[in-house]
């Protein structure tokens, strides 16, 4: 199974459990009583957050999907050709140094999203996940900020 059906499969499984969380508060509210009714507006919570976790981080994914297309059409991903451990993890030091060239590139065109593209996996590749999101938060942005982004 590719990564995309898993995130569907995954969703649809989170949504299943959105509906029956919601479902159960939502026969506690109906049921009248004051202390049930109470459990189930804090309960209806969960989803509500939930389903906001949910769309927010699909529209991420599909999001950075589609600039890894457009910049895929253009040539301009970075290859995949850093040495690896016999695990299959990239070097460390491998990773370290194409990010400084990557981090050299943004401070060189910080209006770029391609650069914060490229910027970003070179974070995810020197294991660093928090900056890699904020960095294609950042290309993410830039990109939708073009007049011919729609």
């Amino acid at each position: 199974m590719n990564a995309r059906t898993i995130s569907w499969l995954l969703g649809a499984a989170v949504a299943v459990y959105l509906l029956f969380v919601a479902a159960r508060a939502w026969a506690l509210i109906a049921s009248g009583d004051p202390v049930p009714m109470l459990l189930g507006v804090s309960v209806i919570v969960i989803p509500v957050i939930g389903a906001w976790m949910l769309v927010r981080e699909l529209g991420f994914g599909f999001r950075t999907q589609e600039l890894g297309r457009i910049l895929a059409r253009e040539g301009g991903l970075p290859l995949d050709d850093l040495p690896r451990t016999p695990s299959g993890r990239i070097q460390r030091d491998a990773a370290d140094a194409r990010f400084v060239e990557c981090q050299q590139d943004v401070e060189r065109n910080p209006e770029d999203w391609r650069r914060w593209f490229r910027l970003a996996i070179a974070y995810d590749d020197a294991r660093d996940r928090r900056r890699a999101r904020e960095a294609m938060r950042t290309a993410i942005r830039l990109h939708r900020q073009l007049p011919d982004a729609g």
